[in-house]
């Protein structure tokens, strides 16, 4: 077979409970800083005096710089000590969130965005990291534990920059993302064991390797296209609720949107149950209940997304599935081939993530041109060609 390692794996350290919940608030503060923005939108369109859709780009900036950070980054794992170039990239994390605090210009606030998307890729070092060390029996648990602490980051994040630029302003919101890397960092040094690499190729070969498993295995092909479908829908309306919010429907501000994150969390933290799901019967069954989940929000949106009600139910819906979604398609991707599980990760999270861009991008365009049933619109349709996908590949093989 092409691209074969030739050192076996290292011996398992001891993965404690206490680990896995470092591990997972890691995930949280790091995953934060791609969501700051979201209910920053409309302070930093006044402050720069441009238009919605403008800003909705940068936002896809941000998720762009995130997927080509996990393109040319984490391969990396696979063939180097994996806490070094975890605090290597939280580093540079902070100095990207930095240069967005002192931007001057709209132009040096999209060139952040992206350096925020492409630096803050640890979550997924972390994620690929905590599989390997987890018991088999117990790996749909372990990484349904680390990725709640990944969403619930994503939706907290809403509330802190909400709030904080409510009252303090949107450059805050980064001064202190930035200090928060910096103390990770600190903390991490401490914690994380070493994590040497146990491949031999090199850094161009572990781009033809990931060719290679694109083509060889159809479970990565179709939770790809999957989570790209169910991360677009996502990233659709967390991009467009300010604006929702801040409409003649609700006349509510960034501190509304960001606490509607809060509501979230309820959704983000029945993701170890799903996981401990997912290992009794098969990551593929609840990845399919995932998609119907979110399905049924968006069209809990459309119906009732102008009453405040309807938009909590449906947030609730939305990020149960989402996140039910993410921890099944990694469990199946990640049981793939241990040895390729940080390449694995790169060609799944890429896929994720450019669907999370497209969905702030045609979220943003189809509110500015339809309105809120525009971007319900967007939601359904990426559901419905997740479960075609999902439904044409039952033939597949488990995981």
């Amino acid at each position: 077979m092409p691209f074969q390692n030739h050192e076996a794996p290292p011996s398992k350290p001891a993965l404690n409970q206490f680990l896995v919940m470092v591990m997972a608030v890691a995930c949280a503060i790091t995953l934060a800083n791609l969501y700051y923005i979201q209910p920053l939108l409309g302070e930093i369109a006044a402050t720069f005096h441009v238009t919605q859709v403008s800003v909705g780009f940068v936002a896809m900036l941000t998720q762009i710089g995130y997927a080509l950070g996990m393109l040319c980054i984490l391969p990396l794992a696979d063939i180097r000590e994996k806490r070094s170039l975890i605090l290597i990239m939280l580093l540079c994390a902070a100095c990207s969130l930095m240069v967005m605090f002192l931007a001057p210009s709209v132009g040096w606030i999209s060139f952040a965005a992206f350096a925020i998307g492409f630096t803050s890729v640890v979550p997924q070092l972390l994620v690929p990291l905590a599989a390997q060390l987890a018991a088999p029996g117990e790996r749909g648990k372990t990484i349904g534990t680390v990725m709640s602490g990944a969403l619930i980051g994503i939706l907290l994040s809403r509330t802190f920059s909400g709030l904080v630029g409510e009252y303090w302003g949107w450059r805050n919101v980064y001064l202190i993302a930035a200090g928060f890397m910096v103390l990770l960092a600190i903390f991490l040094r401490r914690l994380l064991p070493l994590c040497p690499s146990f491949s031999t190729l090199r850094y161009g070969e572990l781009f033809r390797s990931m060719a290679t498993l694109v083509k060889t295995r159809p479970v990565l092909r179709e939770a790809s296209l999957n989570g790209a479908m169910v991360f677009g829908a996502f990233s659709a309306f967390w991009t467009t609720l300010v604006f929702l919010l801040g409409s003649s429907h609700y006349h509510l501000g960034a501190d509304a949107a960001g606490l509607f994150g809060l509501v979230g969390v309820t959704g983000a933290s029945a993701a170890p149950i799903v996981g401990r799901i997912a290992d009794r019967r098969s990551p593929k069954f609840t990845v399919g209940i995932s998609i119907m989940i979110i399905a049924a929000a968006y069209l809990c949106f459309l119906m009732f997304g102008f009453k405040l009600w309807g938009l909590i139910i449906g947030v609730i819906l939305l990020d149960l599935g989402v996140q039910s979604c993410q921890v099944s398609n990694q469990s199946r991707v990640y049981a793939l081939d241990e040895a390729a599980r940080n390449r694995l990760n790169t060609v799944y999270m890429v896929s994720y993530f450019i669907g999370g861009a497209l969905g702030s991008l045609l979220g943003s365009y189809n509110y500015a041109h339809f309105g809120w049933p525009g971007v319900c619109a967007l939601g359904l349709l990426t559901q419905a060609i997740a479960l075609i996908v999902h439904c044409r590949n039952r033939a597949a093989p488990v995981p």
